[in-house]
């Protein structure tokens, strides 16, 4: 993901560079290849420290935990979207964002205890009957 973002505005840096001849065009250039690198650092490569390193789930409620060691609690969002490849949980108010978890990103296991969370707002349970059996 990061080598595309990176390879993405490296085109769009060509493009403007292309269009605009001269010193004006070679500056757009560098900002748009700049603003790749920088996309990709914190966006793809999750090097920033406002990038989430971590999520607890509990009810409708969600903590992140960020990679500066701060932890952010706010409400999940009902739009959730849910596939077999990938679930986005989007946070209300403070936080207001939308984290992307692809599969490869968790255990398989724990990756469908989020699918079923993040479909039916709880995890599967065990009858109190069928523990004590």
């Amino acid at each position: 993901m990061a080598v595309l973002i990176v390879a993405l505005h490296a085109a769009a840096a060509a493009c403007a560079a292309a269009v605009l001849p001269g010193i004006a065009g070679a500056a757009l250039a560098a900002a748009l290849l700049a603003l790749g690198l920088a996309s990709a650092w914190t966006r793809a490569l999750l090097r920033s420290g406002a990038s989430v390193r971590a999520i607890e789930l509990e009810g409708a409620e969600g903590t992140l935990e960020l990679w500066n060691g701060e932890r952010l609690a706010a409400p999940v969002a009902g739009r959730r979207y849910v596939s077999s490849l990938a679930v986005a949980l989007a946070f209300g108010a403070p936080l207001r964002r939308t984290v992307f978890v692809s599969r490869d990103m968790l255990s398989a296991e724990s990756f469908r205890l989020l699918r079923l969370w993040a479909l039916w707002g709880k995890l599967p349970g065990v009858a109190a009957k069928q523990l004590a059996a």
